[in-house]
């Protein structure tokens, strides 16, 4: 629990009462590691503790949006949240991970990002031309 929790205490102790509440209903109510994996499994957090909005974000970027850069309120409408809630709130974590970037043309996801969420990268990813390429 702790592990997926992003270091904030307040998120490990809700998730701690969700996982609580999942163990008195699907097991004998006490809590081990396999009830806590499934009741997280069933919140919808995964391994790194990213939750159904965060995976939104990084989805819409990959997919929709061909890995970026994509700007903040196009983002946000994809996604369904205030742009003041994906930067306050989401972005912080997803950078910390290294899962996305910010750059001055908008939000990319990292190769770490297709990869957590099994998609392949497109061919044009991370094709950075150089000023002497030729074409």
């Amino acid at each position: 629990i702790a592990s997926r929790s992003r270091g904030t205490p307040r998120i490990a102790n809700r998730l701690l009462r969700r996982v609580r509440d999942f163990a008195e209903v699907r097991a004998d109510g006490t809590v081990d590691v396999t009830v806590a994996r499934d009741g997280l499994a069933l919140f919808g957090v995964d391994e790194l503790g990213l939750d159904k909005v965060d995976r939104s974000i990084l989805e819409s970027i990959a997919v929709t949006h061909v890995g970026g850069p994509v700007g903040l309120s196009t983002l946000s409408i994809s996604v369904g949240e205030q742009p003041e809630t994906l930067e306050d709130v989401y972005e912080p974590f997803l950078i910390q991970q290294g899962l996305l970037q910010r750059t001055p043309r908008g939000r990319v996801v990292t190769a770490a990002a297709f990869e957590h969420l099994g998609i392949s990268p497109p061919k044009q990813f991370n094709e950075d031309p150089s000023l002497f390429d030729e074409k």
